[in-house]
């Protein structure tokens, strides 16, 4: 029989479960590789039923701009406006090569809008170097009219990262407003 101490299983333990860390850390920091229009409409597809043909058209405009994505966003949001307003949205962000992640959204907004509006949102991301990086506050300008139901999109962006919200919902809301989306980690009711 062979003589194993407690020390050689501590230090055999403690390399094991150095071994399995590396990869996740490694995940988090390396730079997510891109989509294809064809796996962005056909994940579209799935999450947003029989609104195919505008999400379609949607991503294909937001692909001709800004290239193809390294990461996208699936979730829900609702928001509410009467000359301020807010928006508050979770869902999961997919990466090629570099693990899917929950976030969560929030952000104000202040301008000539009015209404109410609950969405299904894919949110294409460009340029992101590492998931991480999706923790921060993004500007942009965003308008809506629509009476029962709609789908639009626009653009947000903060350093060379730019985000594309495609939105399909249910409500009433018409305006523009300027506001950002702040992007963290565990869900929060502060805007800010």
């Amino acid at each position: 029989m062979i003589g194993i101490n407690r020390r050689q299983v501590v230090a055999t333990l403690a390399l094991a479960g150095a071994g399995l860390g590396a990869p996740a850390v490694a995940q988090q920091s390396a730079r997510p590789q891109t989509f294809s229009t064809d796996q962005l409409v056909s994940s579209g597809h799935q999450f947003f039923g029989s609104i195919s043909r505008g999400l379609a058209q949607a991503v294909e405009a937001a692909t001709k701009r800004w290239g193809q994505p390294n990461a996208y966003i699936l979730g829900q949001e609702a928001s509410g406006a009467f000359v301020a307003g807010a928006r508050y949205g979770e869902g999961i962000m997919y990466t090629r090569n570099a693990g899917d992640t929950k976030v969560y959204w929030q952000g104000p907004s202040l301008g000539f809008d009015a209404g109410a509006d609950g969405d299904r949102t894919m949110m294409l991301v460009y340029n992101l170097p590492a998931v991480n990086a999706i923790f921060r506050r993004y500007g942009g300008i965003n308008g809506s009219a629509y009476l029962i139901g709609g789908f639009g999109f626009t653009a947000l962006t903060a350093e060379n990262i730019v985000i594309v919200p495609i939105r399909s919902g249910v409500g009433a809301r018409l305006g523009v407003n300027l506001g950002y989306l702040k992007f963290t980690p565990e869900s929060t009711w502060n805007p800010f």
